[in-house]
């Protein structure tokens, strides 16, 4: 898109001043940002964020800034077509989650004291679903290596490094997002809800949706993205 548009990218809010960050702090976020930009803006998802986006369009579907499409990629919308991160959601409750994958940030570290979703811990829960591709493509690595072909083995490489560059979460964002978007299916059951109030998104007609999904994406299950066409 580089050529013909303008690209502005959302980032995290570094919060190690303290504060929280849970889903309607980045709902809001979104808003502010689309409202930066002004009318005539568009707005691309992709994955997780992407329910985000849905709700902050859906808030401000009423406003100048509302963009004028919401290409939204590989969304979780409907949860409740079985996938491997469902299962992963869903087997456990919320209290046995806050208890064993919740950390506390040590005091030596900036942060000190923050209840976060580590890293570390968020690639010991991703890596295995996928440990058979993932040794493979380990596997490749190496022979690329060896026989010289460097330009393949920097696509193995730049895709493993992009996956392990995952940041602590907010504890607060974290399992809300557990708790409404998989365990719950807020989006799709119609719960979305923001600052006390239920938000209907087929209120959102100025701005034309368009969703994408890999066949073989085996993180965001089938029927789970189109979803939103129907909301």
């Amino acid at each position: 898109m580089w050529q013909d548009q303008d690209i502005y990218i959302t980032s995290w809010k570094n919060t190690q001043k303290g504060g929280l960050f849970g889903g309607e702090n980045h709902v809001a976020y979104v808003i502010r940002f689309m409202e930066q930009i002004g009318r005539g803006g568009h707005i691309l998802g992709v994955c997780q964020p992407c329910v985000q986006a849905l709700a902050a369009v859906t808030v401000m579907s009423a406003s100048t800034a509302t963009p004028l499409s919401m290409p939204l990629v590989a969304v979780p919308v409907d949860v409740r077509s079985p996938s491997s991160v469902n299962d992963l959601a869903n087997e456990k409750p919320l209290a046995w989650l806050q208890r064993n994958v919740i950390s506390t940030v040590p005091g030596r570290l900036p942060c000190a004291g923050r209840r976060v979703y580590p890293g570390a811990v968020q690639l010991t829960a991703f890596m295995p679903m996928n440990m058979d591709r993932h040794r493979g493509q380990h596997r490749k690595l190496y022979e690329h290596l060896t026989g010289g072909e460097a330009a393949k083995a920097q696509r193995i490489k730049d895709f493993y490094d992009d996956n392990f560059a995952v940041l602590h979460l907010t504890e607060e964002f974290s399992i809300q997002t557990i708790d409404h978007n998989f365990q719950q299916a807020g989006l799709a059951t119609g719960d979305l809800t923001y600052r006390g109030r239920k938000r209907d998104p087929s209120g959102i007609t100025r701005t034309a949706p368009l969703t994408d999904k890999g066949r073989r994406d085996d993180i965001c299950g089938l029927g789970q993205t189109t979803a939103a066409h129907d909301l």
